[in-house]
């Protein structure tokens, strides 16, 4: 199984578990990580990059994964994606590198797949 499959695949089977024995706190929080990335004063597609960055800067390859697929989805040009890595990369400094390299190869997958 792929990389991105496997993300896909755990984080749908363990959303269903946590949310099924969720307290009312925490599904309104996942319900306003939801809808904060929905278009507003900033669009969808900005709002993603700007997960993007904050991920790779708090080293999170999960959240990472997720913000990639959602900014392929929203249309984000490889272009688009490099600058934004560059922002992670000069406010997270060289300890954002090994995260930059699984997030290239998992960009890498995501467009295979478009």
């Amino acid at each position: 199984m792929s990389r991105y499959d496997e993300f896909q695949r755990f984080r749908g089977e363990l959303n269903e578990m946590i949310l099924a024995r969720a307290t009312t706190h925490t599904k309104r929080f996942f319900t306003l990580d939801t809808k904060i990335y929905e278009d507003g004063a900033l669009d969808a597609r900005t709002k993603e990059l700007l997960g993007l960055v904050a991920s790779m800067v708090l080293r999170c390859d999960d959240c990472i994964a997720y913000h990639i697929d959602q900014c392929v989805k929203a249309g984000v040009s490889d272009e688009e994606m490099s600058e934004a890595f560059d922002v992670a990369l000069i406010v997270g400094g060289s300890i954002v590198i090994p995260h930059l390299r699984r997030a290239v190869a998992f960009l890498e997958e995501c467009r295979a797949r478009d």
